[in-house]
């Protein structure tokens, strides 16, 4: 076990944060292992109807992987002759499947820099809340590496495949004014506010129909790399799905009755 992620469950919204301020919240491999067991155990548990992502204190949201931690792993890899990124598969794929896979909405709460796979953990997410201080870096190029925990799909389908090349290949700090003008940030915020306003953002969703939620997400995803004609039919039978489901009754009477829906979440 280990204190480098913390979760607290509010309600419906499950709050996860990244926990090591000292380290500008590095992933070393302790930390990996717990982000990607909650973020795995959260996507299955119908108690949780939305996901709110963070890091501890306010220099980062996560610099991504911990280069102290790495620099041992490739010395030793290169004494034994073994791979020395076998982290992608082991932590990061099953980290950014279930994090961007999960039928229910995700919000990053991006505090000071998220850089390399801490940025693509912001990426992978529906909504970042970002403070006015916070900036993305991708980074990867700049330790000789290419993009991984799902930057190369996530990056390009916010800022197009021009623009998400130029950071990629040339890495810098994009700040949160430019952040909100590509596309990278949902919101900007000051950062005395960031921890009210990415909670309330996130309950908000919590307490929505969260079947919907799920089905727009998975229409998004397949309409991304299928037809029209594919994607017509899939959307006929995610909205039979939403359709069928206990919040759309509660919608449907609720606007009857000039009422606010109260959704249950199925």
């Amino acid at each position: 076990m280990t204190d480098s992620v913390l979760y607290e469950l509010d309600g419906g919204l499950a709050v996860i944060t990244i926990n090591r301020p000292d380290a500008m919240n590095a992933l070393d491999t302790a930390t990996k292992v717990a982000l990607r067991d909650i973020v795995t155990a959260v996507a299955g548990d119908q108690a949780v109807r939305a996901v709110l992502l963070t890091g501890a204190g306010d220099r980062a949201f996560c610099v991504g992987q911990d280069l102290k931690e790495h620099l041992g792993l490739l010395e030793s890899a290169e004494k034994t002759g073994e791979g020395a990124l076998r982290t992608v598969a082991e932590h990061y794929n099953p980290l950014v499947r279930a994090l961007a896979g999960m039928r229910k909405p995700t919000v990053a709460a991006v505090g000071g820099v998220a850089a390399g796979a801490g940025a693509s953990l912001a990426f992978a997410c529906d909504f970042r809340i970002v403070a006015d201080s916070a900036g993305f870096n991708t980074s990867f190029a700049g330790v000789a590496l290419t993009a991984d925990s799902g930057a190369s799909w996530t990056l390009p389908r916010l800022v197009g495949h021009a623009r998400a090349t130029e950071l990629l290949m040339l890495p810098r700090t994009v700040r949160a004014p430019e952040a909100l003008e590509l596309g990278l940030a949902t919101r900007v915020v000051p950062a005395a506010e960031l921890a009210t306003t990415a909670r309330a953002f996130a309950q908000q969703l919590a307490a929505g129909p969260t079947v919907a939620y799920g089905a727009i997400k998975e229409s998004l995803a397949y309409g991304a790399s299928h037809s029209l004609d594919e994607l017509l039919d899939k959307e006929d039978k995610l909205q039979t799905l939403a359709g069928d489901s206990a919040d759309h009754r509660i919608a449907v009477a609720a606007f009857v009755a000039k009422e606010k829906p109260v959704y249950l979440g199925r």
